[in-house]
């Protein structure tokens, strides 16, 4: 069984030995599978700096550190996971450089396991509405489109609404994916008022008692603070017909972003607030080291 280091909340400094999931299965999962090259990569420039040494100095700990914030996970972050290894250190509870591997897992473990969360489906909403949202070509169509075969095949009744009236064709390949998942779609034509679009799907979805209204947006870049005005009408006008819509706002956000992910969730989270980070892709490692950087709430 893999055993790894996890921190004693209740004694600041110390770790706790805990089992955690059998060796055996890393890797099968399809998280895990396409997380690998990642977590191979950074844990053989730890490793390196580890091997040979008979020793913990400072040096040892300067050198973990910039590793840590030359991988992206971010300075707050591997600050704090330094700061922890000192702590450790300290009190006697790490000894020798094989304890120091294990501890930094587990110190990201503790720093990235707040941000799982699940997205449950409120069935005391009807529908319950999630709109998506983002930077262009950060893939929220095709996100859309996933989430609602996946619904679907849960047993709820999915509506899309195609509130991307901008980009050409975006219209016609939400359309696509309804067609492909038989689920109506909602839509105008290129240049309509988004709002309005998804206004009307609001209310399509309420009168045939559909249990989740997916809302596409548009994509637009964080700093432009025009397009980000026209999303806070969207929020404003679903707010008409249901005070509570929408139950769940999505940020997708490209694997590659790194921690320019953080500039985005914050000024979308100024705009209209969002519940959940999700990610595009996993094949590459900027968005979770992003999760890690995410200050706790």
């Amino acid at each position: 069984m893999l055993r790894i280091f996890r921190k004693n909340k209740k004694k600041p400094g110390e770790v706790l030995d805990v089992q955690l999931r059998p060796a055996e299965q890393s890797g099968q999962d399809l998280l895990e599978r396409r997380l690998e090259d990642t977590r191979r990569q950074l844990g053989k420039r730890l490793g390196a700096l580890l091997s040979n040494r008979s020793s913990i100095d400072e040096e040892l700990l300067e050198e973990i550190e910039t590793t840590l914030i030359t991988s992206d996970i971010g300075v707050q972050a591997a600050l704090e996971i330094t700061a922890n290894l000192q702590a450790a250190i300290s009190n006697k509870v790490i000894t020798e450089p094989k304890q120091v591997l294990p501890a930094v897992q587990a110190e990201l473990f503790e720093l990235i396991e707040p941000c799982e969360q699940f997205l449950h489906i409120n069935e005391e909403h009807k529908p319950f509405v999630i709109l998506m949202v983002g930077v262009n070509g950060a893939g929220k169509t095709t996100t859309i489109g996933k989430l609602a075969q996946r619904y679907k095949e849960d047993g709820l009744s999915v509506m899309l609404a195609a509130g991307d009236t901008f980009r050409a064709a975006a219209v016609e390949q939400l359309k696509s994916w309804g067609d492909r998942n038989d689920i109506p779609v909602i839509a105008q034509g290129t240049g309509a008022d988004s709002a309005a679009v998804i206004y009307d799907a609001l209310q399509s979805a309420k009168a045939r008692k559909i249990d989740v209204l997916i809302a596409d947006t548009a994509g637009r870049l964080h700093t432009q603070s025009n397009l980000m005005e026209e999303l806070k009408k969207v929020h404003r006008v679903m707010g008409k017909i249901d005070e509570s819509a929408p139950h769940e706002i999505m940020l997708v956000v490209d694997a590659g972003t790194g921690q320019n992910a953080l500039n985005q969730a914050s000024e979308f989270n100024k705009a209209i607030g969002y519940p959940h980070p999700v990610r595009r892709s996993w094949v590459l490692p900027g968005q979770v080291f992003a999760a890690i950087g995410l200050p706790p709430a």
